[in-house]
C-alpha cells in the first residue's frame, strides 16, 4: 500500500492576484476595479496570502493602505510572473485558429467611432465574432483577454499602437444656434453642455483660444457623452466636441462649429494591439480596416 503523506500548500492563485493588483496600482478599490471584483473581496484575499505568510503585506490605514516592506521586496517578481502567466494565455489563446476578435474601447469611442466602422468589418470578415466591450480605463493588455483596445492617450512609441487621430476639440451644436453665433463673447447666452469625464474641455478650449475671460458656466452635465451629443443635436445647448468622434454629424450638418479652430486636447485616439497577439489575416486586416 503506497503512502500518499499530505504535501504543503501554497496560497490560491486569487491571493496571489488580488496582492499584485493592489500592490501595483497601490490600494484595493483600484484592484477592484481591475479585477471586477468589491475592494472587500481583494482585502479578504490578500488577508488569506498574509495568513498563509504569518506576516503583514499591506499597512492598513484610515486614507488607504501602504506595503510594508516585505511586501515591496516580492512586488517585481509578482508582477513579472503574472506578466508571463498573460503572455502565455495569450499565445495560447492566438495559436489557435482566430474565430472571434475581442476590443476594448472607452464608452464614447465604442459608440461614436468604432460603431460605425462594424458593418463592413463584418462585411469583410464573415463568420468571425467582432466582440466589443466599453471600459472607462484601458485595459491591461497583458493580462487581460482582449486583442486590440482604442482609447485617448498618449502613444509611448511601441510598435503595438497605432495613432488613429489627434485629439482635437471645439465648440459645436445645432444650426439653429450656430446662427446666433457670431464670437466666442455670445456664449455667455447660450447653455453650455459639459461632459463628466472631460469636464475640464471647455476651460481648455477658452483659455487656448484666447478667450480665458469668458467663464466655462455651470451647464447640463452627461455622464454618457453620446448622450451630450444627442442634446447638442436636439438643440438644448452648445458642447464642447471632440472632433474625432463627431465626423459623421459635422459632414451631415447636423452639428456646425460655429468658431473657426481648434485646440489640441495633447492626446490622441490610439488603437493598441495586445503585445502577445500574433499576426493573422483576421487581425491584421480589422487594424488596417480601422486604421484607414
Amino acid at each position: 500500500m503506497s503512502v500518499k503523506p499530505p504535501r504543503p500548500r501554497g496560497p490560491h492563485l486569487n491571493a496571489m492576484r488580488c496582492f499584485e493588483t493592489a500592490a501595483r496600482l497601490g490600494g484595493f478599490a483600484a484592484a477592484a476595479e481591475e479585477l471586477s471584483v468589491t475592494p472587500g473581496a481583494v482585502s479578504q484575499q490578500v488577508k488569506a496570502l498574509e495568513d498563509w505568510v504569518s506576516a503583514p503585506l499591506f499597512e492598513r490605514r484610515s486614507q488607504g493602505v501602504v506595503l510594508t516592506p516585505l511586501g515591496a521586496s516580492v512586488v517585481i517578481e509578482f508582477s513579472s510572473a503574472f506578466d508571463s502567466l498573460g503572455s502565455a494565455l495569450q499565445g495560447l489563446r492566438t495559436s489557435a485558429p482566430m474565430a472571434a476578435v475581442n476590443i476594448a474601447a472607452l464608452p464614447s469611442v465604442a459608440q461614436l467611432w468604432l460603431s460605425p466602422r462594424l458593418p463592413p468589418i463584418r462585411e469583410a470578415f464573415p463568420g468571425h465574432a467582432i466582440s466589443i466591450t466599453a471600459l472607462e480605463s484601458p485595459p491591461n493588455l497583458m493580462r487581460e483577454m482582449f486583442d486590440l483596445s482604442i482609447f485617448f492617450g498618449s502613444p509611448d512609441g511601441g510598435l503595438n499602437q497605432r495613432v488613429l487621430k489627434d485629439d482635437l476639440i471645439l465648440p459645436v451644436c445645432a444650426p439653429a444656434i450656430a446662427a446666433r453665433l457670431q464670437s466666442p463673447d455670445d456664449l455667455t447666452r447660450e447653455a453650455m453642455l459639459h461632459d463628466a469625464v472631460w469636464i475640464d474641455d471647455w476651460r481648455r478650449w477658452l483659455d487656448q483660444s484666447g478667450c480665458s475671460t469668458i467663464t466655462a458656466t455651470d451647464g447640463p452635465v452627461f455622464s454618457l457623452y453620446s448622450i451630450a451629443v444627442d442634446e447638442a443635436r436636439n438643440g438644448a445647448g452648445v458642447l464642447m466636441g471632440h472632433q474625432v468622434l463627431l465626423d459623421k454629424y459635422l459632414r451631415s450638418g447636423e452639428l456646425v462649429a460655429p468658431f473657426t479652430g481648434h485646440v489640441t486636447s495633447g492626446k490622441s485616439l490610439v488603437l493598441e494591439t495586445a503585445v502577445s497577439a500574433r499576426s493573422s489575416a483576421l487581425l491584421d486586416g480589422i487594424v488596417d480596416m480601422l486604421v484607414s
